[in-house]
């Protein structure tokens, strides 16, 4: 057992490498990773349980005892990352399965791989788990109403078939986790050590079945979806940064924005992509989820050079 917890630490610390290279992988090969489609929801549901094992009343004990913070980050959370999809999907003149994938994306709550981050950078990572929590306990009602809002005019969004998917793939996994959290008590601890292994080994699985899946589309338009996407994600790290300072928040509250609001949940984003449009419409999420891991431990580098002196001078 021990040196099964320290391979997945390894893997996890070294989990942008295992995503990039497979989607790579997957982009040449397509036919060696086409299997795995049929496996998006469940291995999603895999992520989610691993969260619910987790998730302490500490988690939640932080919201009450700074409700302004979190909500704060809630908010930046579901305003920033949807209409910054909405405006690059206007500016880009995307097409249809393309636009709904970005916005897709922007409208999923917070990854569970930001708190991974928060924690390098130094951020307030107390706050981040909150507001990945609390953003994930909310997204069965928010993200299909935004889903519906801002992608409509391209393709038609059912609410409640998202509402149901996001329940069964989200919600029901987590609570899962906690019931055998609450029945296991202290023998969880060990299985909890090995869901870094779990949840790369699930994430670049996504990946690579989504880009699979889409190869043709990928090599016809994959340059201008990794360009939204990358603009995507940066745009979303500054303006969270940036809502941080304008709320008055100290240094490591404002990484922890910044990267609460610019790291998504692809996953879910690929999967409902998968369950309620096309494997295109996937994409952008799996391609999100390649860049973020990347963009996420780079922006952590530099945050965690920023010091108590820097924050002091800025205040």
């Amino acid at each position: 057992m021990p040196a099964l917890i320290a391979l997945s630490r390894f893997i996890g610390n070294t989990f942008a490498v295992w995503v990039l290279l497979f989607a790579v992988m997957a982009f040449f090969q397509p036919s060696w990773f086409l299997p795995l489609t049929a496996w998006i929801v469940p291995l999603l549901g895999l992520i989610m349980f691993g969260m619910g094992l987790t998730l302490k009343g500490a988690d939640f004990q932080e919201v009450a005892r700074r409700p302004l913070a979190v909500l704060l980050g809630v908010l930046a959370q579901f305003i920033i990352m949807p209409c910054t999809a909405w405006l690059l999907c206007q500016a880009f003149a995307l097409p249809p399965e393309i636009a709904v994938g970005v916005i897709l994306v922007g409208c999923c709550p917070g990854g569970t791989a930001s708190n991974v981050i928060t924690w390098f950078a130094r951020g307030d990572l107390a706050l981040s788990v909150s507001i990945t929590a609390v953003t994930t306990l909310l997204a069965p009602l928010v993200t299909p109403a935004l889903i519906w809002l801002l992608a409509s005019e391209w393709l038609p969004v059912s609410f409640s078939a998202m509402f149901i998917s996001i329940l069964k793939m989200v919600l029901l996994p987590i609570a899962l986790g906690l019931i055998t959290q609450r029945l296991l008590g202290e023998r969880v601890k060990t299985a909890v050590e090995v869901l870094p292994l779990i949840s790369v080994v699930s994430i670049v699985a996504i990946v690579a079945a989504v880009v699979a899946a889409s190869q043709g589309k990928i090599a016809e338009s994959g340059l201008l979806i990794m360009a939204v996407v990358t603009l995507h994600n940066g745009i979303g790290l500054g303006l969270g940064y940036l809502a941080g300072r304008l709320f008055g928040m100290s240094l490591a509250q404002r990484k922890t924005l910044s990267i609460e609001v610019g790291m998504q949940n692809s996953g879910l984003g690929a999967a409902l992509a998968s369950a309620h449009f096309s494997p295109l419409a996937a994409v952008p999420s799996a391609l999100f989820s390649v860049w973020h891991n990347l963009s996420g431990p780079l922006l952590a580098t530099i945050y965690r050079r920023m010091s108590q002196d820097s924050e002091k001078s800025s205040n």
